[in-house]
């Protein structure tokens, strides 16, 4: 709607502001839909490590073994869990979407390492570039200063598959 407001003789149109509120939600809204974001964090389905030694993932210190990781739906692909395969152990931790530098050969779990202190830092598929990062800790971003990061990889597989 209009409003019209008169000054001098003369008729003034304005457009509400809510209008213009309107058209400018709405262009937006339809430029959103012409370019759709690239889905973050690809890991999609369970994958199974044996991890071989201690290790964090987000804020929770898990024991060296066997494990289970998979995306948890409906987390916007953000949010992933762990749990040991005897189900002693789990945790949740968060993910953004993270790109390799080069296409891995295998699927893998990448893990900082501080002196004898591992941190579950990315997980990427066989053949696709894109994959997880998991958010840094608090308590990965405090010991990791000053100290010189090495990386652990860790081969990865879906559990369907035989061997490995």
């Amino acid at each position: 709607m209009s409003t019209k407001t008169a000054s001098n003789g003369h008729v003034n149109h304005k457009p509400a502001p809510r209008r213009h509120l309107l058209a400018l939600s709405i262009a937006l809204l339809f430029v959103a839909a012409m370019y759709p974001r690239k889905a973050n964090a690809q890991i999609v389905g369970d994958l199974q490590a044996n991890i071989p030694f201690e290790f964090h993932a987000g804020n929770a210190k898990l024991p060296a073994g066997t494990y289970r990781i998979r995306m948890l739906d409906d987390s916007d692909l953000t949010l992933m869990e762990i749990i040991s395969l005897n189900g002693s152990s789990s945790a949740l931790f968060q993910v953004q979407e993270s790109e390799a530098k080069s296409t891995p050969d295998q699927s893998e779990l990448i893990f900082n390492k501080y002196g004898d202190q591992y941190f579950l830092a990315e997980l990427f598929d066989e053949g696709d570039a894109s994959g997880s990062k998991v958010i840094e800790s608090n308590y990965e971003t405090k010991i990791s200063q000053g100290t010189v990061t090495t990386q652990e990889h860790v081969p990865v597989r879906r559990p369907t598959q035989q061997g490995n």
